[in-house]
Order: structure tokens, then sequence, then C-alpha cells
């Protein structure tokens, strides 16, 4: 009893320390830029009071939280859409040794070719806006979630794989007790790696014609060199990969909960 005392004692330390740390962490980096606030001129480093009016105003403002929803839907929708078509081509990998002979050196290639230029490609192939940014957020994730699923498939235990064949299972049966919960994992990372690429990306896609969204936003504020308003809405920005980053890690434990968790060292 003492020890599963001292255990959750032990435990619930970690987690004040985790939730103290990113909170020192931020009050340090505020007080690093007002104390630069003060020796720059406000058009390089406005105040923290300045850039935290500028985010309360698009915050209470419905068209700038429309345009900010425009932007999330569209990193949601391209994900999906990554996700899906990734994770088809990662167990296709994962099942035949000779479908992942074609298709892994073309998402290796894939993987060499920069955001910038499928941004110029969709200009040239597609008249949509949307369709522009969903197919270079699709591109540009395509390759991280297919990779991340066939190594969760590749890494299956050869042992659980031959006790499992050996109750004959159905291939419903036999995806929904031994390939998916190897993959499950992979995916969960993939989503949690793919969230901060493509925040990046979505930015540089909303260049091409969009009207609406985080990356027009930025681009306006560019142009009228408002370093208080771009703050701002990279600001929003941050705040919606912190909370999809905090929904997945919320989805992890719940859905991996069964995975045994082991004992920092002190």
């Amino acid at each position: 009893l003492g020890q599963i005392k001292q255990r959750d004692c032990l435990r619930s330390r970690g987690l004040m320390r985790v939730k103290k740390e990113p909170f020192i962490s931020a009050l340090a980096l505020i007080a690093a830029w007002e104390i630069a606030a003060h020796f720059f001129p406000p058009y390089l480093f406005p105040s923290v009071t300045v850039i935290a009016k500028e985010l309360l105003g698009i915050l209470s403002n419905a068209g700038s939280v429309g345009g900010a929803l425009s932007t999330f839907a569209r990193i949601l929708l391209g994900m999906a859409g990554a996700f899906l078509v990734g994770g088809l081509l990662g167990v296709s990998m994962g099942v035949s040794e000779r479908m992942k002979r074609y298709i892994h050196p073309l998402l290796t290639f894939n993987q060499g070719i920069p955001a910038l230029s499928w941004v110029v490609f969709s200009v040239i192939w597609f008249k949509s806006t949307e369709l522009r940014i969903w197919f270079i957020i699709l591109m540009t994730t395509l390759p991280a979630f297919a990779f991340q699923i066939y190594d969760a498939y590749h890494a299956m235990s050869k042992d659980l794989v031959e006790m499992s064949l050996s109750f004959r299972p159905t291939k419903w049966d036999k995806f929904r007790t031994l390939i998916w919960p190897s993959i499950l994992p992979g995916i969960i990372t993939a989503w949690k790696v793919n969230l901060g690429n493509v925040a990046r990306v979505v930015v540089v896609a909303e260049l091409v014609g969009a009207t609406v969204g985080v990356g027009y936003e930025l681009l306006q504020r560019q142009q009228m060199f408002d370093m208080a308003g771009a703050i701002a809405w990279t600001l929003v920005l941050v705040l919606f990969v912190i909370v999809s980053q905090a929904v997945v890690a919320f989805i992890e434990a719940h859905l991996l909960r069964y995975r045994p968790k082991t004992e920092r060292s002190l």
C-alpha cells in the first residue's frame, strides 16, 4: 500500500512539473519580448500589451473568427484526405512487398519536393482556390502518414502474427484484432507530426488567391508593416495547433490506455 501511495505521489508531482514548466517558459518568452520592445522600434518589437489587444480584437470580431475557422477547416480537410490516401498506401506496402517496391520510391520522391513547388503546380493545374489549398496540404502531408503507418505495420511481432493466423481469422477479424491495434500508435504519431507541419504549409497555400484565412491576413499585415497584427494572427494559428495537439493526446490516452506506463527513474 505504501508503494502504491508513493508511486501515485510521484505521478502527481510529475504532472505538476508538466503543468508548471510550459507556463514558466511562456512567461520567460513574454518577458524577453517585452524587454526587447523597450529597446527597439514598435514596428519591429511591439509591446506585449499591443499584441494582446490585437489578439483580443481578432477573437472578438466575427469576421476574423470566421477567417480563422476557414483556415482550420482547410487544415482538417487536407489532413483527412492525406490520412485516407496515406493509410491505404501504407497498408498496401505492408501487405504486399511488390506494392512497396512501386510505392515507396514515389513517396520518397514526393518528400523531396518543397511545399512552394506544390504551390506553383496547384496554380497551374487548378482554378479553384479551395482545391489548390487542399491539394497542397494533401501532397505535403501524405508521405508522413504513409510511412508512419507502413512502419507500424512492418513492426508487428512475427510471433503475434503467426499466433493470430493459427485461429484462422477472417480478413475483418484480422484487421480488427491485429492490424488496427498495431498501426494505431503510428496513426496518432503521424497526426501529431503533421499538425505542426501543415500549420506552416497552410499559410503558404493561402497566399494563392485566398481572400480569407490566416495566410491572407498575414499577407495584409506584411503589406502594412503591422508587426503586432502579424504576431496576433500567428498566435491564433499556434493556439489552434496547441488545442489540436491536446485533443490528439486525449484520444491517444483513451485509445491506448491498455499500454503499460513506464516509470521514469529519479
